[in-house]
């Protein structure tokens, strides 16, 4: 299959063309390179790529319209994978417009694309922070999203919605999957794990919000990588059991669905420093402050759906996935 990839330098766009270039896809990265943060850091997981000889790269903003229409006409992929995104939910309060231009408007043309050059389905990456105000757990597919916390979680309940339009206007198939706290080697060095492991080792405080009390459906890269490749293989179809008198959330009666990609087993962020500290051998000092504006308590992924479907399930243990990101980070920092 040739598959276009969107955020290919980026932590799962990454991993993910690694796993379909190995399996011998022809894939298509697309990329803006953005210095969100370290540049580097993306370089280095592109290099990965260039071991590959099925693999192009083109670095393009989604949000420049003309260049995506090229990108789609000149390369024609049977599928695409939408992962660029501007991410942080933190970030989302600092600088709302950015998530607008990337996630909203470079999705439309991510859609566009699709509708005008036969792709036979779109997956994207929504995220479990949809979920907002909800407290009712584990989080299913089939409970209303409508009370988003931050910006960031609005743009991906808006894609759900416009990919839901062109799949029933067009008969695009359309899968959105519902990313739980992804983390693991080669990740972002704005995320926890890593702002956890460079104060721990260079002997500075942590900080540790809601007091310590968050529960997260930590999910390991692999794990996540398996489950959109076996939904990438399987396009949406509509749901013949879909009425407007009771409208399901999780699926349509145009081929459109989403999903919960987690690992259905909720960690304490403790549990989860501790992990960290056992790996690298060395206590953390912690700083506990109240909960972060738009972060939510607890996630916890129903993935009933995803296991039925695509007969999966997460099954790596976050003491393996943190102690696999360990040897990653000491031999790509300290080494």
């Amino acid at each position: 299959m040739k598959v276009l990839v969107t955020g290919s330098a980026g932590f799962i766009g990454s991993a993910l063309c690694l796993r379909l270039l190995a399996r011998g896809d022809h894939v298509i990265g697309l990329d803006n390179h953005n210095d969100y943060y370290d540049p580097a850091l993306k370089e280095a997981r592109l290099a990965r790529h260039a071991e590959h000889h099925n693999y192009t790269h083109i670095r393009i903003d989604l949000a420049d319209r003309s260049a995506m229409e090229h990108a789609f006409a000149d390369h024609k992929p049977q599928g695409v994978i939408n992962l660029a995104a501007q991410a942080g939910v933190r970030y989302s309060i600092e600088n709302p417009l950015a998530y607008v231009n990337s996630n909203m408007v470079g999705f439309a043309h991510v859609l566009e694309g699709c509708r005008h050059n036969a792709v036979e389905h779109l997956v994207y990456a929504s995220s479990s922070s949809v979920y907002g105000a909800n407290t009712t757990m584990p989080f299913s597919v089939h409970d209303n999203v409508d009370h988003p916390l931050s910006l960031y979680a609005a743009s991906k309940k808006a894609n759900e919605l416009m990919a839901h339009t062109y799949s029933h206007l067009y008969g695009l198939p359309t899968t959105g999957l519902r990313f739980f706290t992804v983390y693991g080697p080669w990740d972002r060095p704005d995320m926890a794990l890593q702002k956890f492991t460079r104060a721990i080792l260079s002997g500075k405080k942590i900080q540790v919000f809601n007091y310590g009390k968050h529960r997260r459906d930590f999910t390991y890269i692999d794990d996540i990588v398996e489950g959109v490749v076996r939904v990438l293989d399987k396009p949406a179809t509509s749901n013949p059991e879909w009425s407007g008198d009771h409208p399901d959330s999780g699926s349509s009666m145009s081929p459109w669905l989403v999903f919960n990609i987690g690992n259905n087993n909720p960690v304490d962020l403790m549990d989860y420093i501790e992990a960290l500290e056992n790996a690298l051998g060395k206590k953390a000092e912690k700083i506990f402050l109240p909960l972060q504006p738009g972060d939510v308590p607890d996630t916890y992924a129903d993935v009933n759906d995803l296991v039925e479907q695509f007969n999966y399930k997460p099954s790596t243990t976050v003491d393996e996935g943190i102690a696999q990101f360990t040897r990653w980070y000491l031999e790509y920092y300290e080494s």
